[in-house]
């Protein structure tokens, strides 16, 4: 394998500047989960856990933010003993971040919901499922819209 010098050459400055960025932006990222993780527990009263169980699909890009379309479902039974009781979504820019709210009855129904929603502005979506014996389950997804839909 033949690879030019100019193909893996890096200056001085480039190596600095990444070196330079890279701590900013992990701890800007690391600042925003916790952010997140302190509005659901002032919300709730408890801290929340990132799941797989919790399955939160909307677009990256969405060029209204009048009706971004959203889906959730979580994977549970839905028996007296292991069900779903809510289901919050939460737009934390949105002037008010509360967007969802769904309930659900064990034994009548999945825990499935799929409607539009409203954006103000880019922002990361929060999908909070409380399981019924109390545990928070957190999931999340950026969507990027290019106009506001909150006026």
């Amino acid at each position: 394998m033949i690879v030019s010098a100019s193909a893996i050459y890096l200056s001085r400055r480039a190596v600095l500047i990444g070196c330079a960025v890279a701590p900013v932006a992990f701890t800007s990222a690391k600042a925003a989960a916790d952010d997140e993780v302190k509005l659901v527990e002032e919300l709730t009263g408890k801290t929340p856990v990132e799941s797989d169980r919790i399955r939160l699909d909307m677009p990256v890009v969405f060029p209204n933010g009048y009706t971004v379309p959203l889906a959730l479902d979580v994977d549970s039974p839905m028996t007296e003993t292991d069900h779903v009781k809510y289901i919050r979504v939460l737009a934390p820019r949105n002037p008010l971040i509360e967007v969802a709210t769904f309930h659900f009855k064990p034994g009548r129904v999945k825990a499935r919901v799929s409607t539009r929603i409203r954006l103000a502005e880019p922002q990361h979506i929060l999908a909070l499922a409380e399981i019924n014996d109390g545990q928070i389950l957190m999931a999340k997804t950026w969507v990027n819209v290019t106009t506001n839909g909150c006026k």
